[in-house]
């Protein structure tokens, strides 16, 4: 239903040149495999002997006993409903191919040879196999029955019909254009290596680079399975190094060295594989030299009776802890600052004018534009905040956006916008007393007014505070705090920008005495503060009370748009990631309105200024997102409906 799959890399102890012993292993890990719910597995290349039999593969007695093993395998396991991929040294025409063959319910159902013959350094390939571009047939009599053979084989479910599968062999993903390329293109969105890569000193950190680029690059799921310690060691040393990736991230790998069977499996995405190749256009447009691939169907259909178990992140916009975070706030920053940079040196600017309410935001844009100034050699006092305080500013924000501003040496205006709005409500007839949209949003407007009149005053221009998230839900006043001159946090969603104050805070590159302010921003509840504080003073309009949690809303933005998957799955990915945060019937409240208002609130999107995109996901209609403004909800509503 929802296009997962569940494949496995399995490495079972071994003997060899034992095929009996060998085969024994194979369908032990396999009944343990399928007792797992995988529906796909592979083992390393050459299985059923091992690896390293050297001049053993000369022996008919051991080539013989092999193809008997692999029969035997195809019969004990008949019962699992599971594709064996599985590696094994078959005659062909009277030469000898290091072959992959795909067991299915108890027959084989097609034979890749390997194509790349590695014969340098220790490796001695040529000695013993030809290549795949030697095979010379079709298709092959095996156990009584006609078997397609080659390289150009796809594996493809005839009811599961997102299931279509590759293999290339070891070395095949070595050469600068792996097989596995013309596949990918041909149809396969899973590809399978079974391989037999030695360990040297740091080749799993090559080993990982080069999996995962080729997953990326043929955005694909790719599944690694390589031989174990118990091939010879007579003069290299095996690892059982394996892996799972998906669309260039590695979600799942083996610990190396292990004296046990080793066996690790994922469940994958098809779908999201599926939405990126018809996304990336350019994916199509290459062309393969080999033609169109030849199908093997098999008749394997989508399991939804098991439960997933994938890392469903409750913030999918920030990668992990630590280093990688570290990393990719830096990243954002500087894409941020340097952005911004540009746009003064383009426009010969001033001055960069900002409003400062003391909330997240506007605390970022402010660090933005006081970094952009250091980067381009000019003063902080180029940058204006102007703090306006309204009906609904707390004393709280209002000295936090002041002595943010002061510490960070930027110039300082004030300017109370309660006079004005009064005035503007008295010539438009509105009751101030009467706390509804206009009584909000005109005091948004006069911000905006102020901060574009005194950007023409001061020759600079107005840099915009609104996020991603706010975009999307369309949280903004049109022409209000919508609009701006240059908008540095666009690309940020809220849960991110949150993450970066917070890197700001923590790494040291500003004083305590700003880390504390920041620290207490970040503990400030987020409100645009345009309805008067609750008798103490405080905040009395918290805006993920009125739209729900940025936290559930950044969630469906990422893969409402990144991925573009329907409401039903969105709402099962959200249970998994926020079990025992929110229930149920929570995240289906918040999804409808998150549906609605992202429909409803397009119009303010076709509008936006320019600003930086930052990550993978945009909503600026020039960029990323084009969506027309009349676009009807109906299809997405009615499915959420019927969710429970």
């Amino acid at each position: 239903m929802y296009s997962f799959l569940r494949v496995g890399a399995a490495v079972p102890k071994m003997k060899i040149a034992d095929c009996c012993y060998n085969r024994e292993a194979i369908i032990e890990m396999a009944a343990e495999a399928c007792d797992k719910k995988i529906k796909f597995i592979t083992f390393p290349e050459l299985a059923v002997t091992g690896y390293t039999c050297g001049d053993l593969f000369m022996q008919t007695s051991l080539i013989s006993s092999a193809k008997e093993s692999l029969k035997y395998i195809a019969d004990k396991t008949a019962q699992l409903d599971m594709v064996m991929v599985i590696g094994v040294p078959l005659d062909i025409s009277n030469r000898l191919f290091n072959c992959a063959a795909v067991i299915y319910k108890g027959k084989v159902i097609g034979l890749v040879p390997k194509t790349h013959m590695p014969n340098y350094s220790d490796f001695y390939e040529k000695r013993w196999f030809d290549s795949a571009h030697d095979l010379d047939v079709e298709s092959v009599e095996l156990f009584g029955y006609e078997v397609p053979v080659g390289k150009d084989l796809l594996f493809k479910s005839s009811s599961f019909e997102q299931f279509v599968f590759g293999i290339e062999i070891c070395e095949d993903l070595w050469v600068p254009v792996p097989p596995s390329s013309y596949l990918a293109l041909n149809g396969a969105n899973i590809i399978v290596n079974p391989s037999a890569s030695n360990e040297i000193a740091a080749k799993n950190e090559y080993r990982h680079s080069l999996i995962s680029n080729q997953s990326a690059r043929c955005i694909c799921s790719y599944v690694y399975a390589s031989s174990g310690i118990f091939e010879s060691t007579q003069d290299t040393v095996f690892s059982g190094h394996s892996l799972i990736c998906e669309n260039g991230v590695i979600i799942n790998e083996s610990t190396r060295f292990s004296k046990e069977n080793e066996l690790i499996y994922s469940d994958i995405d098809l779908e999201l594989i599926a939405n990126d190749r018809r996304k990336n256009t350019s994916f199509f447009d290459c062309v393969n030299p080999n033609g169109p691939s030849r199908f093997v169907y098999f008749d394997m259909p989508e399991d939804n009776s098991t439960e997933v178990e994938r890392n469903i992140s409750p913030s999918p916009f920030t990668p992990g802890k630590g280093k990688a975070l570290e990393r990719r706030c830096e990243d954002i920053f500087k894409i941020q600052y340097t952005g911004l940079a540009r746009r003064v040196i383009h426009t010969n600017a001033r001055s960069l004018v900002l409003g400062i309410s003391g909330g997240l935001d506007s605390t970022l844009a402010l660090l933005v534009a006081v970094k952009a100034c250091d980067f381009l050699g000019i003063p902080r006092t180029s940058v204006l905040g102007i703090t306006m305080p309204g009906f609904g500013t707390t004393d709280r924000t209002y000295n936090n956006a002041l002595d943010l501003m002061k510490a960070l040496g930027v110039r300082i205006k004030e300017i109370s916008i309660k006079k004005a709005a009064l005035q503007h409500f008295e010539d438009i007839g509105h009751d101030p007393a009467v706390h509804d949209v206009t009584y909000e949003n005109a005091q948004a407007r006069e911000r905006t007014q102020i901060l574009m009149d005194i950007s023409n005053k001061e020759g600079g221009f107005v840099v915009g505070t609104g996020d991603l998230s706010e975009l999307a839900l369309g949280w903004a006043t049109y022409n209000g705090d919508h609009m701006s001159m240059y908008s540095v946090n666009s690309g940020v969603p809220k849960t991110l920008v949150r993450v970066v104050v917070n890197w700001i805070a923590e790494t040291g590159q500003l004083s305590k005495e700003i880390s504390d302010i920041l620290k207490d921003i970040l503990d400030t509840p987020i409100s645009p503060e345009l309805l008067p504080p609750d008798k103490d003073g405080n905040i009395n309009q918290k805006t993920e009370d009125l739209v729900g949690p940025y936290e559930l809303h950044d969630f469906f933005i990422y893969y409402v748009v990144r991925y573009g998957y329907r409401p039903s799955k969105i709402y099962y990915l959200a249970k998994k990631a926020f079990e025992g945060a929110y229930d149920n019937e929570t995240i289906l409240k918040w999804l409808k309105n998150f549906y609605r208002r992202f429909f409803s609130q397009q119009f303010k999107r076709s509008c936006v200024p320019d600003g930086p995109k930052v990550g993978t996901i945009s909503l600026s209609p020039r960029g990323d997102w084009r969506m027309p403004t009349d676009a009807v909800n109906t299809i997405w509503m009615n499915e959420v409906e019927t969710l429970k």
